[in-house]
């Protein structure tokens, strides 16, 4: 494993950090609390992080709205606080990478202060700007996509919410200015970054209006209300029209190139990981993105055998295509997303059926992305009241639809529990104390604590179980960890038609590993002979209960939702 760079053997966790541990007992997350969290991590088989932004922000968009790309936001500490929790990661051998928002500013970011105060400010020609709205495009937050400023007498174009004004990325001071910020925190030892929301950097340059025959909040409500497969296909085909000019425009390639050559100025194998799935992006392998994630695993209802299997057929396919050996980024969970624990389960096997995703994640050739709380099987919370909800689109969406649209408030507060992010980004619950030992008992925390952390999701009382989930995720790591085969082999589909269990090979140079993973209440009897022929098959980890540990390959027993893992042998 010499030869690959470490984020191609790395486990990546990411914190949100306002959610993570609060260190000083005021209801939100903060370093000093990451800090006396990373033995917790380092024992868990964590490699390196990434950081949800924590830079100054008037919070609109939790973070996502900088107002200063070189310090620390004051509810999180100071850049002495992050200096030393990068110091106390890197002695513990876990890499650190920040978020990088290059779409958008803060509207409280001074640049847009002076771009907004005069046609003639020397910043005036660092935002998007035009005398009248052009065209009927919509933010994909909160309505209208231009919003006036009467300070200058023109309207400004943001694809997020209002106060996320768009750069002009077209202005070479702008970039000047957004490279020397990246170049602040690679100064200081960040390991890279993962870039936000790249598609949204440039627009169509005709400003060709949309032609979707409704509005986003009359979209958002026609979504939640399709009933015939024709409205539900009609839906998706609208939010691809309704934004398709304003994403994956011409540009970013060559914006992409030269962030990458400030980053290969940096010794350490700097990290470029991109918010997107668009293979391309990875260029020639030296010269833009190191990884994209692969979405497209996780955008379904259901992750099953079938699904997984045309995953990895197209999305190896289009790796291999490219001049280099594209390295795969394998991820089910983040901020934005559903609780891997909610989204994908049926409600009846909806713990299997996290171990089984656990293990699919850990053990697809790739990189792995994990986010915090999935280790204990934190569910999503669906908030009871429009006066918990903190994540703006929510707000605004349900005053909106109760308003403009007649929705009833019971009805609008389900909608909007529903679709905000608040749901999944709850704080971390670490033990069966009051307010799970994230906050004080007697500290309202920045977002309602999830109630199930009184039975038992929570770090502590995970710790002590040896059934639990989070020391099923520390097992399976340490497997990872061990297996060569499971880093840098090959992936290599086996019988691709079943459509009750995953079967594959990793096969490196070393070692060769069998993993099957039973999607089914279903006990099934495998034969891999025909596969792996005068082999044996050495168990390595199984989820269920075996009482031998070398097995033949012909007659293979998998017990309902099991995650078997086998080292073959001569």
């Amino acid at each position: 494993m010499t030869s690959l760079k470490w984020w191609q053997t790395a486990v990546f966790y990411q914190i949100y950090p306002r959610s993570f541990a609060d260190g000083n007992g005021d209801g939100i997350g903060d370093f000093k609390g990451i800090t006396e969290k990373l033995d917790y991590l380092s024992s868990l088989g964590i490699d390196a992080l990434w950081l949800s932004p924590h830079f100054p922000s008037p919070n609109w968009d939790c973070g996502y709205d900088i107002s200063d790309y070189t310090d620390v936001a004051p509810e999180y500490g100071t850049l002495e606080d992050f200096k030393t929790f990068l110091t106390e990661s890197h002695k513990r051998n876990i890499r650190v990478i920040l978020d990088l928002v290059l779409n958008h500013t803060s509207d409280e970011h001074p640049w847009f202060l002076e771009s907004k105060s005069s046609r003639d400010n020397p910043k005036a020609d660092w935002y998007v700007w035009v005398d009248t709205p052009p065209n009927n495009w919509q933010s994909c937050f909160d309505g209208d996509a231009w919003t006036y400023a009467p300070e200058r007498g023109q309207y400004y174009y943001h694809y997020f919410m209002k106060q996320q004004p768009d750069l002009n990325w077209h202005n070479l001071e702008v970039r000047q200015a957004m490279w020397d910020a990246v170049r602040f925190w690679l100064d200081l030892g960040v390991d890279g970054y993962r870039l936000d929301a790249i598609g949204t950097i440039f627009e169509d340059p005709n400003l060709t209006p949309h032609t979707v025959p409704m509005n986003l909040v009359e979209l958002r409500r026609f979504s939640e209300t399709a009933q015939t497969d024709e409205e539900k296909k009609l839906k998706d085909q609208y939010w691809q029209d309704m934004f398709k000019r304003q994403l994956g425009q011409p540009g970013v390639h060559e914006l992409m190139k030269e962030l990458r050559a400030i980053i290969d100025e940096y010794d350490g194998d700097r990290l470029l990981v991109g918010e997107d799935d668009n293979i391309d992006y990875m260029g020639d392998g030296k010269d833009e993105l190191h990884l994209v994630f692969n979405f497209p695993l996780a955008n379904t209802n259901r992750i099953t055998p079938t699904h997984i299997s045309q995953n990895q057929k197209e999305r190896i396919a289009r790796l291999n295509q490219l001049a280099f050996k594209g390295w795969a980024c394998n991820t089910l969970g983040n901020h934005d997303r559903s609780r891997i624990y909610t989204n994908y389960g049926d409600k009846i096997h909806d713990a299997e059926l996290a171990r089984l995703n656990a293990a699919l994640v850990l053990t697809l050739r790739g990189t792995p992305f994990l986010y915090n709380g999935e280790e204990i099987g934190m569910t999503d919370y669906l908030l009871p009241h429009i006066s918990q909800v903190k994540d703006t689109m929510g707000s605004w969406y349900y005053h909106t639809i109760v308003t403009e649209m007649g929705v009833d408030p019971e009805e609008a507060i389900v909608r909007t529990a529903e679709m905000t992010r608040d749901k999944n980004r709850t704080p971390m619950q670490w033990s069966s104390k009051p307010n799970a030992g994230f906050s004080p008992e007697d500290v309202e925390t920045w977002l309602p604590i999830n109630p199930n952390y009184k039975a038992g999701i929570n770090v502590h009382d995970q710790e002590h179980n040896p059934d639990s989930l989070l020391n099923y995720y520390k097992h399976l790591l340490k497997i990872r960890k061990a297996a060569p085969a499971l880093i840098e082999g090959d992936y290599i589909p086996l019988h691709e038609t079943a459509e009750e269990y995953f079967a594959f090979l990793r096969k490196s140079e070393k070692q060769s590993v069998l993993i099957v993973l039973n999607y089914s209440e279903k006990r099934l009897e495998l034969n891999f002979s025909k596969e792996l022929t005068d082999k044996k098959l050495h168990t390595l980890f199984t989820s269920g209960v075996r009482s031998q540990v070398s097995r033949a390959t012909e007659k293979l027993t998998i017990a309902p939702f099991e995650v078997f893992m086998a080292e073959v042998r001569a």
